[in-house]
């Protein structure tokens, strides 16, 4: 079998406790990646430091500074440290890969994504499965269903990233490019072996400005009330919190009532509505 290239960006923002872990995950892979590209996005910490210090060892690893907010807001902020780090990428790669600064990868991930990726021509977007630490036990991070690729590690096949247009720069990228890949014919394949530990759970760094986003990606992503109300429903069920599922319904309306524009045409948001129905009723049988 002939090895993929593989290209990774790695955003990273004061990731000083983790990034050593992360990056000594991707030195102990059994298929080496071809190029690492870690954005260093307005840290003020020793981040610069330690990537510096990996890069001297590792050739395939580059750091490349970047100056953007401090503030901690999901969605535009990494998706732009991410085009930062595409910019000094050539295009020469099979798969673009977007991971974070706080997961530790199993050593075989990119060898078995390689395997997803060959086995089946159709499959766009692949990934494993997140995994944060209770006590002392690693358990599975429920926040989505166990199809679904994450946002912190995702590897996407050349031609499915560039037909969904990349990622997009706004709340929700981790969402949207699935169903735009689903849109264009590609399938999304989680090898659920493949357990990545999550060292910081979803949401655990996000600010108070960033309650609203959630709420606001379902409105982008043309999800309509009923949908929304249905996902709503489900993460305030899954975190236990009144407040989740009032959020996610005030972020929808604000930004409904503020026009925000949407981040999906009107034949990709039908489709995104259908596949999701599809889901839901599935469920119910």
């Amino acid at each position: 079998m002939k090895e993929l290239d593989f290209y990774i960006i790695i955003p990273a923002h004061n990731e000083d406790d983790l990034i050593a872990l992360m990056l000594e995950s991707i030195a102990q892979q059994t298929l080496l990646p071809k190029r690492v590209v870690v954005v260093n996005d307005n840290s003020t910490d020793s981040t610069q430091l330690i990537v510096e210090s990996f890069a001297k060892k590792h050739e395939w690893l580059k750091l490349v500074n970047n100056t953007s907010s401090s503030e901690h807001l999901p969605g535009s902020k990494v998706v732009n440290a991410f085009y930062k780090g595409l910019e000094v990428l050539d295009d020469n790669y099979d798969i673009i890969c977007k991971f974070d600064a706080d997961i530790i990868l199993p050593k075989n991930y990119l060898e078995r994504i390689q395997f997803l990726f060959e086995r089946d021509a159709s499959i766009g977007i692949a990934g494993g499965l997140a995994y944060i630490k209770n006590n002392e036990e690693w358990i599975y991070e429920n926040i989505s269903n166990k199809n679904h690729v994450r946002g912190p590690f995702k590897s996407y096949r050349k031609a499915c990233f560039e037909q969904i247009g990349g990622l997009k720069r706004s709340i929700g990228w981790d969402t949207v490019d699935t169903l735009l890949a689903k849109y264009h014919g590609w399938k999304v394949c989680t090898d659920q072996n493949l357990r990545v530990k999550h060292l910081k759970p979803t949401g655990l760094s996000y600010s108070e400005n960033s309650k609203y986003l959630q709420g606001q990606a379902l409105y982008k992503m043309r999800y309509g009330v009923f949908i929304m109300l249905i996902s709503a429903i489900k993460m305030g069920y899954k975190k236990n919190s009144f407040s989740v599922f009032k959020n996610y319904v005030q972020g929808f309306y604000l930004s409904k009532k503020n026009h925000i524009p949407f981040i999906v045409t009107k034949d990709e948001g039908q489709f995104i509505r259908r596949l999701r129905w599809k889901g839901i009723l599935g469920k119910l049988k």
